[in-house]
């Protein structure tokens, strides 16, 4: 099998135990402790420790999100808004350098200095409407398809803030990262 590494950057770990978005947008976010974790322990099937969705049963396909902050940048580039602070989507895993969506369907790792971590990309992490609010009006839409990708951890291990490297099965074009997609993996074996 092929093996491709993409020397990356983990800016940061976003470890929340709670949701902070739901309900009523108009009532406000929860107030809730979150976390930008110089380092995370993750479990294989369960996700990030202390993390909201950590052992959830209806998100264990799903539980740790990764998302490119490239393509943060381009969704305020495109509604003309300042820079967004990449930790208002509550995505877990924000990188520099990575195209995420050829993940999807793949099983592939993150190596950092602390261990390495493998998954199994899932799907897209698609936006709720609470991003018109808390990023900035339209985020909602222009994030689709570009929100990050969910998923599986398959193997347990530390993962820490700062570089990193992305071994895929296939090949990414990290000057793609900020590209909106709507990849949907094959159904058949």
């Amino acid at each position: 099998m092929a093996e491709y590494r993409y020397d990356v950057e983990i800016l940061h770990l976003l470890v929340s135990p709670a949701h902070a978005y739901f309900g009523r947008a108009k009532d406000g976010a929860a107030d809730v402790p979150t976390q930008d974790a110089p380092g995370v322990d993750v479990v294989a099937g369960k996700g990030i420790v202390g993390d909201r969705f950590f052992g959830k049963a209806a998100h264990m396909d799903a539980a740790v999100t990764l998302m490119a902050v490239e393509s943060l940048d381009a969704i305020a580039a495109d509604l003309g808004a300042e820079p967004f602070d990449a930790l208002l989507p509550r995505r877990n895993i924000i990188l520099r350098g990575a195209e995420l969506t050829p993940l999807i369907g793949q099983d592939f790792a993150l190596e950092t200095p602390a261990g390495t971590v493998a998954f199994h990309g899932g799907r897209h992490a698609h936006p709720c409407a609470w991003m018109d609010r808390v990023l900035a009006p339209g985020a909602h839409k222009a994030m689709r398809g570009r929100g990050g990708v969910r998923c599986r951890p398959l193997t347990s291990g530390t993962l820490q803030r700062g570089r990193a490297v992305l071994i895929s099965p296939v090949l990414l074009d990290p000057g793609r990262a900020h590209v909106a997609s709507v990849l949907r993996p094959g159904r058949l074996p």
